[in-house]
């Protein structure tokens, strides 16, 4: 795998993650494990998705998921992404979509796909 031109940039605008904030994720983690049934592949993403949401925000989440799979994986993780997870993290700035929805001046409509943007769900270098 090539690496990123930009991975020293990026890698200094990511926030640490505190102690406390390690506890937080680590103890959701756990308990969505313990208490989890069903495909492998599900909670693969839904941990996926908690591991993300702090850099990214839950504005990308919103974005690059729709609402059934965020309630999904809310469920799995016994968290609502909106109260657990900052509106925009550090690396929010590389969602395309986000990007496009500021530009756009309506993000919700671009979560609700009346507004149509291409490669919301990428992330840029």
């Amino acid at each position: 795998m090539k690496q990123n031109p930009n991975y020293e940039k990026n890698l200094s605008k990511l926030d640490p993650i505190s102690k406390k904030r390690q506890g937080e994720l680590e103890k959701v983690e756990r308990e969505a494990l313990a208490n989890y049934y069903g495909s492998i592949s599900e909670l693969s993403k839904a941990i996926g998705m908690l591991h993300l949401g702090d850099h990214l925000g839950w504005r990308v989440l919103v974005l690059t998921h729709n609402k059934r799979t965020i309630r999904k994986y809310e469920s799995i993780l016994g968290i609502a992404i909106r109260d657990f997870f900052p509106e925009e993290g550090a690396a929010a700035y590389r969602s395309m979509g986000l990007n496009a929805a500021k530009a756009l001046g309506n993000f919700w409509k671009v979560v609700s796909g009346e507004t149509k943007v291409t490669n919301k769900s990428e992330i840029e270098k």
